[in-house]
C-alpha cells in the first residue's frame, strides 16, 4: 500500500471564526471553503460542528472528522478499496477519493496525493571541523524571515486500544513500527515515506479517543523558535517546548489551539529504511524529550548601576 501519508485533517470546530484566525496565525494560507494550506497543498480543512456534509462524530470531545491519506497512484487507490472492502463499507466519493473507518472509529479517507514537490533549502549551519555551509557573509539570523509550515507531518491518536489499533494499521494498511514507547503506543511509518512517523497512538481511556495533536514541518529548528515566538507574542499559549524529541529526533514546539487538540510546529525528524529495528521504551517522564527549554521575554540589561549602600533610603 504506497501511503505517503496524512494529505488533510478534518475538523468540525465549535468556532469557525476563531479556527480561521488560529490556523492563518500558525501560518497555514487560506485557500477558501476552509481549507488552510502548508506550501505543499497539504492542509487542515475546517467546518461548523453541525454541518451536515461532515462525517459523524466520535462521541467525544474530539473535533476531528476525518483523516485523509494521499497515495502514490490509483493502483494503491484501488489496493486500499479491495482489501478494506473485505470487511467493512468502503465509500467512493464524487472526488474519486475513498473512505471508511478504522477499527477505533477514525473515519479515514484516501485519495491521490495533493502534495506539491517542493524545492527549498534547509536550514544551513556552521560548524568547526565540517565545511562552511554559509558561506562568508551569509548570516544565520534573520528577525523578517518566513517561516511558513511546508507539509503536514503527522497526527496523534488517543485510543482506547493500541494493540487492536496498530494492528489495523499493519496488518491492513501496511504501516510499520519504527519505535514504541511501551505503556504509550507504537509510532507509525507508513510505506510511501522514509519519515519517523506520520502516525503516534496513546493508549487512553475510552472517553478520551480522538486528536491529540497534529503537527507541521518547518525548515529547521530556527523556524520553529522563530513561528513559535511569533505565536506567542500574538497571544497564543505554549502547552510544551521547545525541545526535542528523542524518538523521531524532531524540535517541537506545541500550542494549545480552539480546535478540540494541540498544535505542533515540528523539524528535522528523522527518516528510516527497512534496515531500522524498532527500538522500544518504557514511557516515563523524560522518555519523550532530550531537552526542553522554557521560554521567557526577551531580556536585556538595564537601568543604572546601584548606588552607594543607604542611597535608597535617603532618597
Amino acid at each position: 500500500m504506497n501511503i505517503i501519508g496524512p494529505d488533510a485533517l478534518l475538523f468540525g470546530v465549535d468556532d469557525v471564526d476563531a479556527c480561521t484566525q488560529y490556523l492563518t496565525d500558525y501560518g497555514l494560507s487560506p485557500v477558501g471553503e476552509g481549507r488552510f494550506e502548508a506550501l505543499d497543498g497539504t492542509a487542515i480543512i475546517i467546518a461548523h460542528k453541525d454541518d451536515a456534509a461532515l462525517p459523524p462524530s466520535m462521541g467525544t470531545a474530539s473535533m476531528l472528522r476525518k483523516t485523509i491519506y494521499g497515495v502514490a497512484d490509483q493502483q494503491a487507490l484501488g489496493a486500499i478499496a479491495e482489501e478494506l472492502g473485505r470487511d467493512r463499507d468502503v465509500k467512493r466519493l464524487p472526488d474519486g477519493s475513498i473512505e471508511a473507518v478504522d477499527d477505533m472509529g477514525f473515519v479515514l479517507g484516501f485519495q491521490l496525493t495533493v502534495r506539491r514537490p517542493l524545492t527549498m533549502p534547509a536550514e544551513a549551519i556552521n560548524a568547526p571541523g565540517a565545511p562552511a555551509q554559509r558561506p562568508a557573509n551569509v548570516l544565520g539570523v534573520d528577525e523578517n524571515a518566513p517561516a511558513k509550515p511546508r507539509t503536514l507531518s503527522h497526527v496523534v491518536y488517543f485510543v482506547p486500544d493500541t494493540a487492536k489499533a496498530e494492528a489495523f494499521y499493519v496488518e491492513r494498511l501496511g504501516f510499520r513500527c519504527t519505535d514504541r514507547l511501551v505503556g504509550a503506543g507504537p509510532f507509525l511509518q507508513p510505506a510511501g515515506t522514509a519519515d519517523h512517523h506520520t502516525l503516534f497512538m496513546i493508549q487512553t481511556p475510552p472517553f478520551m479517543k480522538g486528536c491529540e495533536h497534529f503537527t507541521f514541518h518547518m525548515g529547521g529548528p530556527t523556524e520553529v523558535m522563530q513561528a513559535g515566538t511569533r505565536f506567542v507574542e500574538k497571544g497564543y499559549q505554549s502547552f510544551w517546548g521547545p525541545g526535542r524529541h528523542k524518538m523521531g529526533s524532531n524540535w517541537f514546539w506545541y500550542f494549545n489551539s480552539p480546535l478540540g487538540c494541540h498544535v505542533e510546529y515540528d523539524a528535522d525528524m528523522d527518516i528510516h529504511d527497512e534496515a531500522w529495528a524498532a527500538r522500544a521504551i518504557p514511557m516515563d517522564a523524560d522518555a519523550s524529550q532530550l531537552f526542553l527549554f522554557e521560554r521567557r521575554d526577551k531580556w536585556a540589561p538595564g537601568g543604572p548601576p546601584p548606588g552607594p549602600v543607604g542611597a535608597a533610603e535617603r532618597h
